[in-house]
């Protein structure tokens, strides 16, 4: 069974910084793209940005120039460094993960994190 823990999230002023890791865990054979997904209240789930297992990475336009996504392949986890967040920002960040174990592969998704930027 594949499970993806986020830690990280919390409350940030406006143009602070906050990091959001991400670790899977399981018997995991290996893990093409992660990511990372956000909803706000009221709003339906959009992508953030992505990385491939090679390093490739895709930004939402709204967090370009100042969100870095990047990941540990050793350690099974991504991060996402969210540099002068915006009050636009706030909602529950998930995780995502595209896992191949020895019998399927399939998207996994964390619980979610908050994240709160104040103004």
């Amino acid at each position: 069974q594949v499970q993806l823990s986020e830690s990280g999230g919390g409350l940030v002023q406006a143009g602070g910084s906050l990091r959001l890791s991400c670790a899977a865990s399981g018997l995991i054979f290996s893990i093409n793209t992660m990511g990372w997904y956000r909803q706000a209240p009221g709003k339906e789930r959009e992508l953030v940005a992505t990385i491939t297992s090679g390093g490739s990475t895709n930004y939402a336009d709204s967090v370009k120039g100042r969100f870095t996504i990047s990941r540990d392949n050793a350690k099974k986890t991504v991060y996402l460094q969210m540099n002068s967040p915006k009050p636009e920002d706030t909602a529950v960040y998930y995780c995502y993960a595209d896992v191949t174990t020895i019998d399927s592969r399939r998207a996994h998704w964390g619980q979610g994190t908050q994240v709160t930027v104040s103004s």
